[in-house]
């Protein structure tokens, strides 16, 4: 049954007044934030001039500490406060009494409401969605710019440095602004929706989590313009490289720092959300696989991302401050960084991965009409890749002089890993066999991830096996592999995703001619790009080079050409994207007549989501099952009690 309240019910509240006179000053927006971020900037590098001054240390005005406290620290606080983020938090701890909710900041009401602090989840993830593909824009630029570098032998478009540049900053805004925080929005917008709850736990702390994300954004790419030149240590950023390198690695650790704590704010939040704010009925085992993703994401982002940050600021300890973590001339331990840093880095790749198999879960089900194969044991194998994550992170160290000891249980527990993941592929397969499967768009990229997913996990076990990655190690079969994991997997379940509550989020259908041409456009060209580094990875062609040996240079040429094809064809995915939602035909509460809580409300949803409180009765998955029903609503529990009656 859908729930037939309007996008805009009893609760919405009137949009406050706008402000006028000198209290447009003052009055949380743009323009105080315009006052605010440089009048924080130019107290601390006062504050800091003073203490150098009154140390005796010269010069009394270096750049180093004041672009650390100054301009990468206090300038994007001034604007966080002059946004309004902190306003209530502050007042409160004032001493003020406490202020009548009117919810004026909740719910969209105009365009302009999405570039404001919006406590309303459903707006939060449109934010994240739109912000994070800005970046992922910018970053799929910087890859055309690599791309056309290694067309030919020789330097065409910049020097080397300016190419360790391009590649480094590409891999960072892919990671960090595009694949971690789009799974993010996508689950800011559903899972409240999921579990039957009005918003997320904390929306102030929503509300944070997203605007220090942009602020991350701009500092990777600030870092372009900086004397010196931008960040060309890679995204890793290996120590002692990065301390030595340019002043705009500088920015890199601080961006790091910022997307960092926007991933753990969001994860505490949906921990909070997941665990004490499910509708009567929904225990654990109803829970939706996107949800359980999101939990075990979640999990991973709270536990592994402190080890990043740690990393980073030991980096920016040595470089600021004259410590020494990580130089081995001065007896730091340079493998150090590298444990820390893989620590953390690899279980972020399941990070970017698990959220996508929740959709994918979602999808299948969905367009097969089936029951999800072996729900209990999918739910259980998100644990299990949980626990192994953590365990496999030298595998990435193989050939980095590490003890050779280790080699050998990581590789056992690289191996291992494999299990939980091939239960869920082997699941997918199953809920598709003998289904009645629709091929709408968010299928075929769902079945495009799972075919693409395979190809990246099966050459992630040729190299978890040490003599394998030992001779591959920094080829172009590493590129391969990642891009096979991170951009046919992450990104194909990013845009099933999409593709899925698209009507939900917007209340408009759109184009499914231009969406399966964009998926085809899009398979096709991945394949073609990344498929043939696998081969010239075997022969030795090195990855992180701007110039290469002559023998690689057709395959270069034809990889090159093929990426634009692939950078193309996200043209066609923003027409659809933009013209549907103003264009497309008004989609209908449910129109993939899916089970699940989000559906049973209006398209776009009411702004607490729930006139009244969801009645959890089943799984969510009992497609084909005569009579089931995953929950019930008020209209349909008065209906079933008249049927009972009868």
């Amino acid at each position: 049954m859908t729930h037939t309240a309007t996008g805009h019910d009893a609760h919405d509240a009137p949009a406050a007044p706008p402000p006028r006179g000198f209290r447009r000053l003052t009055a949380a927006g743009w323009i105080r934030a315009a006052w605010m971020a440089p009048l924080f900037f130019a107290l601390i590098a006062g504050l800091v001039c003073l203490l150098r001054w009154h140390a005796g240390w010269d010069p009394v005005w270096d750049w180093m500490p004041i672009t650390v406290t100054a301009f990468l620290t206090a300038l994007p606080i001034g604007f966080l406060a002059g946004i309004g983020t902190f306003d209530y938090w502050v007042y409160y701890a004032l001493g003020h009494p406490t202020r009548p909710e009117d919810h004026s900041d909740h719910g969209a009401r105009s365009w302009r409401d999405y570039f404001r602090v919006n406590t309303d989840h459903k707006v939060i993830g449109v934010q994240y969605l739109c912000t994070t593909f800005f970046f992922f824009v910018i970053g799929g630029l910087l890859a055309m710019l690599v791309r056309a570098e290694l067309a030919k032998p020789g330097l065409q478009v910049t020097d080397a440095q300016g190419y360790n540049g391009f590649f480094t900053v590409h891999a960072t805004l892919m990671i960090f602004l595009f694949v971690i925080p789009a799974f993010a929005g996508l689950a800011n917008y559903v899972v409240p929706l999921m579990l039957g709850a009005p918003d997320m736990a904390f929306p102030r702390l929503n509300a944070l989590s997203y605007w220090l994300l942009p602020i991350a954004g701009v500092m990777f790419i600030a870092a372009f313009f900086v004397p010196g030149g931008g960040p060309n240590s890679g995204w890793t950023c290996y120590a002692p490289l990065c301390e030595h390198n340019t002043f705009g690695n500088i920015f890199f650790n601080m961006g790091v720092q910022w997307a960092g704590a926007s991933s753990i704010m969001t994860a505490l939040n949906f921990l909070v959300t997941i665990i004490t704010m499910r509708a009567p009925g929904m225990t654990f085992w109803r829970m939706p696989l996107l949800v359980w993703a999101n939990f075990t994401t979640s999990l991973l982002v709270v536990l592994a991302t402190p080890f990043i940050a740690g990393s980073q600021f030991f980096v920016m300890f040595d470089r600021v401050m004259g410590m020494n973590f990580f130089d081995v001339h001065d007896g730091g331990y340079v493998l150090g960084y590298q444990h820390i840093f893989w620590f953390y880095s690899h279980p972020a790749v399941y990070i970017m991965m698990l959220p996508g198999f929740g959709i994918i879960s979602e999808v299948i089900a969905v367009m097969s009409r089936k029951p999800i194969f072996g729900y209990r044991l999918m739910a259980l194998s998100l644990l299990a890749i949980l626990v192994l994550g953590f365990s496999v992170w030298a595998h990435h160290m193989f050939v980095s002089g590490m003890a050779p000891y280790l080699r050998v249980p990581m590789m056992i527990t690289t191996l291992l890993i494999a299990v939980p993941t091939g239960i869920k592929v082997f699941s997918w397969l199953a809920t598709l066999w003998e289904g009645r499967i629709h091929f709408t768009t968010p299928m075929l990229w769902a079945l495009g991830f799972v075919s693409m997913f395979v190809i990246g996990g099966l050459s992630g076990v040729y190299l978890g096996a040490v003599p394998i990655d030992i001779h591959t190690s920094d080829t172009y079969f590493i590129v391969a592999h990642i891009h096979y994991v991170l951009f046919g997997g992450a990104f194909f379940t990013i845009m099933a995703g999409v593709y899925y509550w698209f009507p939900k989020m917007t209340g408009r259908m759109y184009s499914e001619r231009l969406g399966r041409l964009h998926f085809w456009t899009t398979f096709v060209s991945f394949n073609a790009t990344f498929f043939p580094m696998h081969l010239i990875g075997t022969q030795g062609m090195p990855r992180r080079v701007s110039d290469y040996d002559p023998k690689f240079a057709d395959w270069n040429l034809f990889i090159s050409i093929s990426s634009f094809v692939l950078g193309a064809s996200i043209l066609i995915f923003f027409y659809n994207m933009i013209h549907s939602w103003r264009y497309g035909p008004p989609a209908p509460g449910n129109p993939w007549r899916a089970l699940t809580l989000e559906w049973q409300v209006t398209s776009p949803p009411p702004v607490f989501n729930f006139d009244e409180i969801p009645q959890v009765v089943g799984n969510p998955y009992e497609y084909g099952v005569p009579g089931a029903r995953h929950a019930l609503l008020d209209g349909a529990r008065k209906h079933e009690l008249e049927e009972v009656e009868r």
